[in-house]
């Protein structure tokens, strides 16, 4: 049996974080990691398109907070003690410099994954972590000594201090569950609406930038840029939609209607300005003088919807046809007919039911020396680097405690 003072389960984001925090803080511990793939990191590796969303330039705790459906009001406490502007001073004091795009995300200024990985390997081999890949942990044995037993396929470990940081693992949750953990049941966050409808049928890749989304039936609202695909809609306002419904649209079984404002003004004011536009445009055809800034394709698309044909003026139209047309362009409804993975960045809602956990500490309310970070636990975030500031909030403070 192999012994080491501190064992890491999981070799992605949060497990090598921790572990190159508890190495350096304290020298003297021996610190491994124990990961069941081949290699390590494999999320940071794809996130953002193999560039790795390493954070989100937002400042204040208060507000960072707000991009996670579950965790919102944990997250608060640790934010204080680590977040964005502690990540971003963590990585350049090790030579990685990030930047920040207008949407605010933060990228290393090479543009690759690569450099967060290789930061990660040097780092860990700099402090002699220990690394063991292809090692499936299936059994943890709390010994009588508040220390820890682990089976593996090929090898046994023990540890006095043990974090898990397997990420969003159904098999590890239900391993947790044995052990005495509440597991809230895991469900797909974080995914893009399959829809089938003749209005963008045609249009894929067309994105429209200001745009307001309620699922009816439910409280759930997003706004933001709106991405017309090949299945149907993506982009932030629908993946925002998806992580805070998470729990809500899995019990529709991906089965309901939203209603989308396409110009982000109500249904009065875009009438009024389409009866401006009958005058002002009276001898111009309506499907070729787009109007609210929308991309050209969607816009006739909607005006087709409207009972509008192609060759008719602005003069020609009726109430009827303004009505429809204001209709369309502030309160289209589509039937939603399933979801689809976004990209490759999965994220699931669920996970170690967060009453469990102290989060001053991030160690166990139930075994002493047990300790948690990312993903296995039921937070999640939308898109935009807020996953990855969870992973390294929680893995920071999590070291912090168990190498003091």
């Amino acid at each position: 049996m192999k012994y080491s003072d501190i064992i890491i389960i999981g070799g992605g984001a949060a497990g090598f974080f921790a572990a190159i925090n508890i190495a350096e803080r304290n020298p003297n511990l021996k610190v491994t990691i124990l990961e069941k793939a081949k290699e390590g990191l494999q999320k940071v590796k794809i996130s953002g398109g193999g560039r790795c969303n390493v954070t989100h330039a937002e400042f204040i705790p208060q507000e960072l907070v707000l991009n996670y459906p579950r965790g919102e009001k944990e997250l608060l406490g640790p934010f204080h003690q680590f977040m964005t502007g502690d990540t971003i001073e963590w990585f350049e004091k090790r030579g990685v410099e990030l930047k920040i795009e207008d949407d605010g995300r933060m990228f290393p200024i090479t543009d690759s994954s690569k450099t967060i990985i290789d930061c990660f390997i040097n780092e860990a081999r700099k402090h002699h972590v220990e690394v063991y890949y292809s090692q499936n942990v299936s059994k943890i044995i709390p010994t009588d000594y508040l220390g820890f037993e682990l089976e593996t396929k090929g090898e046994n470990f023990s540890c006095k201090k043990l974090l898990i940081a397997t990420g969003s693992s159904i098999k590890f949750w239900k391993l947790l569950e044995n052990l005495g953990h509440t597991i809230c049941k895991p469900v797909p966050s974080l995914f893009t609406f399959d829809i089938k409808d003749n209005r963008i049928k045609d249009i894929p890749g067309v994105v429209a930038q200001q745009v307001s989304v309620k699922v009816l039936g439910t409280s759930l609202y997003s706004e933001g840029p709106l991405l017309i695909t090949h299945v149907g809609m993506s982009a932030p306002a629908i993946l925002k939609l998806s992580a805070f419904g998470a729990i809500e649209l899995a019990k529709r079984n991906y089965q309901f209607d939203i209603e989308v404002n396409f110009i982000s003004l109500t249904f009065k004011k875009c009438l009024d300005d389409l009866k401006v536009y009958k005058h002002d445009y009276a001898k111009k055809q309506v499907l070729k003088s787009t109007q609210f800034d929308l991309p050209k394709r969607l816009w006739q698309q909607l005006v087709l919807a409207s009972n509008i044909n192609q060759n008719e003026r602005w003069a020609d139209l009726n109430k009827h046809q303004l009505e429809a047309l204001a209709n369309q362009l502030t309160q289209a409804i589509f039937h939603v007919t399933g979801k689809s993975t976004f990209k490759d960045e999965f994220v699931t809602a669920g996970g170690v039911d967060l009453k469990d956990i102290n989060f001053k500490t991030f160690e166990s309310k139930l075994f002493p020396n047990l300790y948690f970070a990312g993903e296995v636990l039921n937070i999640d975030a939308v898109t935009g680097g807020f996953n990855f500031q969870n992973a390294w909030t929680g893995a920071f403070i999590a070291a912090k405690s168990i190498s003091s």
